[in-house]
């Protein structure tokens, strides 16, 4: 007799090994936040679900399950095949969840089991797993943190991404938020993911990363673009050693330019950001970065915001407990990082 539901503990272990996660909530719910890997397999559309739990509120339970077997027994074919197309690739059972472990999921799961796959239903939901998501950022304690620091444009980002590459355990919270982390980081990227899918990825990559013992990260403030990083990780990366990495203008410059493609076809974008300097800047110096803007002058236009608001706004953080490091020439510059971190481990 195969076993209908699994926990939570169980199932992450689970997905680790090949399960394939089936989130079988609507696509909103979906979007908001899910368990990190889970495939969409809505039982209601948006509308249906809102039709069901109006019906619930006004003539109660038995009419809502009445409505939404009415709604759902078309499309089981449909969410079979669905389901069947995911498992290829996956080794384990599917597991399948909703909000806090209801009838969507026991549904899908019997409809599943029905048509001999093997599935079982998570206990508790995705309420579950957020729950440990939350419970982790409110009481772990992390490992040291190592963080990079510099001015704007001296490449912290393409520096983690090397780092990577040579099996260093990285946090890359700007790409975890899908933002640059500047006024302008959202442009030309997609959105970016809600507050409790970024926690949820966050929390999945410390997961992978915990046998280091250590981690390195970028230094960011509390909040990158609309999202927030978790305060007492946040604080934990306040209290190591920085490594301030160091370049002239124009490497910086370079970055920066390199990191935004298709500057032409961003130009609108970019005016209501550097408008919105103006309390900072002053009125006069942010019409001439707007001139330079309408000009195409981007080569300028990125030393000038570099010079006036990054560079004094980055040099009045400037951490006392640090350690220097010249990044040019690039290749040099990281060999330089990595050793570095290796020597601070080794302490």
């Amino acid at each position: 007799m195969i076993q209908a539901t699994i926990d939570l503990e169980k199932a992450l272990e689970m997905r680790r090994n090949g399960a394939l996660l089936v989130d079988v909530r609507t696509p909103a719910e979906f979007a908001d936040a899910t368990i990190p890997g889970a495939i969409n397999v809505p039982i209601f559309s948006d509308a249906e679900r809102a039709d069901v739990g109006t019906l619930y509120k006004q003539q109660g339970k038995a009419e809502a399950r009445k409505r939404g077997i009415e709604l759902v027994s078309p499309k089981i074919p449909a969410l079979l095949e669905q389901v069947e197309l995911a498992r290829q690739g996956h080794s384990g059972p599917v597991i399948v969840f909703c909000w806090r472990g209801g009838m969507r999921s026991l549904a899908m799961t019997s409809f599943l089991n029905l048509a001999g796959m093997h599935a079982r239903q998570l206990i508790g939901g995705h309420k579950a797993f957020r729950s440990l998501v939350c419970n982790f950022f409110d009481t772990e304690q992390w490992p040291p943190i190592y963080v990079l620091r510099g001015l704007t444009g001296v490449g912290k980002t393409q520096v983690l991404h090397k780092l990577v590459e040579q099996d260093f355990p990285v946090v890359d919270l700007e790409g975890l938020a899908n933002h640059r982390g500047s006024a302008f980081g959202a442009l030309g990227l997609e959105p970016q993911p809600g507050q409790k899918m970024f926690e949820a990825l966050l929390w999945e990559r410390l997961q992978q990363l915990e046998p280091a013992g250590y981690l390195v990260t970028e230094g960011e403030s509390l909040h990158i673009g609309r999202l927030r990083v978790p305060k007492r990780f946040h604080q934990a990366m306040q209290e190591q050693t920085s490594l301030w990495l160091k370049a002239s203008l124009d490497f910086r410059t370079n970055v920066i330019l390199e990191d935004y493609p298709a500057l032409d076809r961003l130009r609108d974008q970019f005016e209501p950001p550097i408008r919105a300097l103006k309390e900072r800047l002053g009125k006069q110096v942010v019409e001439q970065f707007v001139e330079l803007l309408n000009a195409g002058k981007w080569e300028e236009l990125v030393r000038e915001l570099m010079i006036h608001y990054y560079d004094p706004l980055y040099l009045h953080t400037l951490p006392k407990d640090r350690i220097e490091i010249d990044l040019e020439p690039f290749d040099t510059g990281i060999q330089r990082v990595a050793e570095a971190l290796v020597e601070l481990v080794d302490k």
